[in-house]
């Protein structure tokens, strides 16, 4: 292969599309920071959406600089230093609800968000995704020291044994949505890890660039 014939497919492998992600606590941080590197590919726009603020707890975000009663979202605005026209982070200071689903545009949508029962908001996060033709990753159990043996596959692959899948099912999701798990739960006494998100982000993060590219 020539040099030129090298920089031609180079020149075509340049961020397209937008990955959404819904969620920007400590996972949802280090995936964002996993896009935003994407080199060759990956989204040419992320949607960052919380409306949670960095309190002293969020020690992942002091560590790179983030201020306390920054928004999370905006602080993964900020850290974003790629040329807009090439790369550009929106950020929505929000959490979504049933009211503003609209403002997901995603192609991809990711959703890790945590605190309290979440699957009624992911089930609508996912059903609104898929009536907009956009593919889904979220999570189903994340807890872990570390060394877990996590799952990733489609809802519809999975046992009964997961009873967050299984309340994901009962809110009609039943197909078409990726979901990764420890099998572990807030039940199982364990806590969640670095080591457990830094796998979790880099494994959601490979699958969502896979769904992106899906799209060319």
């Amino acid at each position: 292969m020539t040099n030129d014939e090298i920089k031609n497919i180079e020149d075509k492998r340049v961020p397209h599309d937008r990955i959404d992600l819904i969620g920007c606590g400590r996972l949802g941080l280090r995936i964002g920071i996993n896009l935003m590197q994407a080199h060759r590919g990956g989204p040419k726009t992320i949607g960052a959406f919380d409306g949670q603020k960095i309190d002293g707890g969020d020690v992942i975000f002091t560590l790179i600089g983030a201020e306390i009663g920054e928004y999370k979202s905006e602080f993964i605005r900020k850290i974003c230093t790629h040329e807009k026209d090439f790369r550009e982070v929106l950020s929505y200071t929000e959490d979504i609800t049933e009211e503003n689903l609209d403002l997901i545009k995603g192609d991809v949508v990711i959703i890790v968000i945590a605190g309290g029962n979440t699957i009624p908001t992911a089930a609508k996060i996912i059903k609104h995704a898929h009536e907009r033709g956009a593919k889904t990753i979220g999570t189903a159990g994340i807890f872990g020291y570390g060394n877990e043996n996590i799952e990733i596959k489609d809802i519809s692959e999975y046992d009964g044994n997961n009873p967050a899948i299984e309340e994901l099912r009962k809110e009609g999701i039943t197909k078409n949505h990726l979901v990764l798990t420890t099998n572990k739960l807030i039940r199982d006494r364990e806590p969640v890890t670095p080591y457990t998100l830094d796998e979790v982000a880099k494994i959601i993060t490979m699958n969502a660039l896979k769904l992106l590219d899906d799209r060319i």
